[in-house]
């Protein structure tokens, strides 16, 4: 008898094979990765004991792998279900072969666990399949008891097929995997469970909220599974998204949830700790973002943040995304300055929290005509604080704050380009002290891992910076006033400075 690691190792062997022989460029314009095997043990293992006939839903399938591990998982315990029927959709038919070798497996080590086996697989598209059921309101087979899904990850713009079928059941989503979650979560019967690897990019910002809205309503979560490595989920496949794991039932509630942490791919010593279920998702939150902490101590910080008085808009300062759109103001721009041009201000720009212009040699340009047509897209100079929207992944902070300078950057005005956050008021710049103590502050480890509990991709949006917040005016100045021997103290000081000043 197979037990459930080699079993689902024999699995995953299958599944190297299989992405040997896949086009990388065409795996990756379907977002199409396929699932480790102890990535795969891991999600079958929450799934709770279940002895009466399970209806298991693999929307995705690739080679079986989630199907195997639930399978061998379900099989595993004392005592077995009666049944098992599992349905697995998957459309790349290079796949096909070695997905039905994994259901011939599994029916095989249901047999000697005297387990009645069914599968049916469908080469068909999920998206399409799965909204026709639900509009048809067809049969029992729409009817699942336990879903488990690796979903492929890509956008999905407003007038593509995919977007037609969801808007047709009352879906809205701008990416697959959101679209074949809601899916799922509609086919599953009342009390039926939903295990997911997905990116963490659901759990916040305007995109998702229909798709949250939907999840929350319907579902209780009770586990949550973080990877502290962004590239551990999929190293085989080069993935840089940061994937969570997360265990659901339909029509429950729950007063609390797990979240557990791994340190990479291999998951069998995660830490877990548990959480009210008001602190991942606060009950008067109307965009019902999902907050994961990563340890007790990170959920501390959280808590200090909450308590801090003021919003952006009470401190009367604007978060806008740069205005200047390189490519729309083509003709106007220049590699390097002029008597008659404007600074124009790139991410480039950005290094050690200042803003070093101009760059000789650079790859994006330096500066746009001073031109009446440009005019409209320009600052008035003065002290501003700038934030990259894309932050990189070897930077050990997600929001990296540079201050803006006019001493260092002559002229009587100035662009920002658009893949830059840009902190003014009313399209003008702060006061010294203020910007540099918000400069200060926006670096802090509290302000990172706080952002962090929201926020699970590289881009930090202006909404994202409004969500945070932020000590009093006066405080921040006086953060500002702290004398340092450059513009950012080492980590320990300024994390040090931010506690004195905001006890």
């Amino acid at each position: 008898m197979l037990e459930t690691t080699s079993f689902t190792t024999r699995i995953d062997q299958r599944r190297l094979a299989a992405s040997s022989i896949l086009d990388p460029k065409l795996r990756a314009e379907r977002g199409q990765f396929l699932t480790p095997g102890p990535i795969a043990r891991f999600m079958a293992s929450l799934f709770q004991p279940a002895t009466e006939a399970i209806h298991l839903l693999d929307a995705g399938a690739g080679v079986g792998s989630l199907t195997a591990a639930a399978v061998a998982t379900l099989c595993q315990q004392t005592p077995a279900p009666r049944t098992i029927a599992a349905t697995a959709y998957e459309i790349d038919h290079q796949l096909t072969p070695y997905l039905e070798e994994t259901l011939a497996d599994c029916a095989a080590l249901c047999a000697e666990r005297h387990v009645r086996f069914a599968s049916s697989l469908r080469s068909t598209d999920f998206i399409a399949h799965g909204a026709q059921q639900l509009f048809m309101r067809t049969a029992a087979e729409a009817t699942f008891t336990h879903a488990i899904l690796n979903p492929p990850y890509r956008k999905i713009t407003t007038h593509s097929a995919d977007r037609q079928h969801l808007r047709s059941i009352g879906i809205e989503t701008s990416n697959l995997y959101a679209g074949f979650l809601a899916l799922a979560i509609k086919l599953l019967a009342p009390g039926g469970e939903l295990v997911a690897i997905v990116p963490r990019s659901f759990c916040n910002g305007p995109y998702f909220r229909p798709f949250r809205q939907l999840l929350l309503k319907e579902m209780a979560l009770t586990h949550i599974h973080l990877f502290e490595s962004r590239t551990d989920a999929f190293r085989d496949d080069g993935i840089l998204q940061e994937n969570i794991i997360f265990h659901a039932i339909k029509q429950q509630t729950v007063p609390t949830v797990i979240i557990s942490r791994s340190a990479g791919a291999d998951l069998a010593h995660s830490e877990r700790r548990l959480v009210s279920a008001h602190e991942i998702v606060h009950p008067s939150d109307p965009d019902q973002m999902i907050h994961i902490t990563a340890d007790s101590d990170a959920q501390l910080l959280v808590r200090q943040m909450q308590d801090l008085p003021c919003t952006l808009a009470d401190l009367g300062i604007d978060a806008s995304t740069g205005p200047v759109v390189d490519f729309r103001l083509a003709d106007f721009l220049r590699a390097m300055p002029a008597s008659d041009s404007v600074p124009l201000i790139y991410p480039q720009h950005c290094r050690d929290y200042h803003v070093h212009w101009p760059l000789p040699g650079a790859k994006k340009p330096n500066a746009l005509d001073d031109h009446p047509q440009v005019r409209k897209w320009l600052y008035p100079n003065g002290h501003y604080v700038v934030v990259r929207r894309l932050s990189s992944k070897e930077e050990p902070h997600r929001i990296v704050a540079s201050l803006y300078d006019p001493a260092r950057i002559p002229g009587d005005w100035i662009g920002f380009e658009n893949h830059l956050n840009v902190f003014h008021q009313d399209r003008h710049g702060l006061a010294p002290d203020l910007a540099l103590g918000l400069t200060r502050y926006l670096n802090t480890t509290l302000v990172d891992i706080c952002f962090r509990q929201f926020s699970g991709h590289t881009q930090v949006n202006v909404s994202d910076l409004a969500r945070l917040r932020y000590p009093t005016a006066e405080a921040l100045a006086q953060l500002g006033r702290r004398d340092a021997p450059q513009i950012m103290p080492d980590q320990r000081t300024l994390d040090t400075w931010l506690g004195e000043i905001v006890s």
